[in-house]
């Protein structure tokens, strides 16, 4: 959804669709606003478009081609994005976006694999019966 469409929703509901409220919106923002660069193309997005989008990518799980689709982007320019909006954000220090994965004793998950590899299935060949 875009940010003409959301605006008008309550924190309850626009916490449901992004997973923050509001307020961390406009704070997340006003970070960003601080790292538009002045050179360049400028982006096809509004930079609430851009951040809505990267908010979209975190709460979804959707692949960026998807993702690059609702917005009107590529999904190179769905990827820039989300990066540029990680980047800018951790810069900040003011959200806990952990980029580096734990090591040694710091590391203490449960791991499930998933094998999904595509396996050709072998079906019966049709015959013709004769009545």
């Amino acid at each position: 959804m875009r940010y003409t469409d959301i605006q008008k929703l309550e924190d309850i509901q626009f916490k449901r669709l992004t997973g923050i409220t509001w307020s961390t919106f406009k704070i997340m923002l006003i970070e960003l606003n601080k790292h538009i660069p002045t050179k360049g193309r400028p982006s096809i997005l509004s930079l609430e478009d851009q951040l809505l989008l990267c908010l979209s990518y975190w709460r979804e799980y959707r692949i960026l081609f998807h993702i690059g689709v609702s917005y009107g982007v590529s999904e190179a320019t769905a990827s820039r994005i989300v990066r540029h909006v990680e980047d800018c954000l951790t810069k900040s220090k003011l959200f806990n976006l952990h980029k580096r994965i734990p090591a040694g004793s710091e590391l203490d998950w449960n791991v499930v694999i998933v094998d999904a590899t595509e396996i050709t299935v072998q079906r019966p060949k049709k015959t013709k019966e004769k009545l």
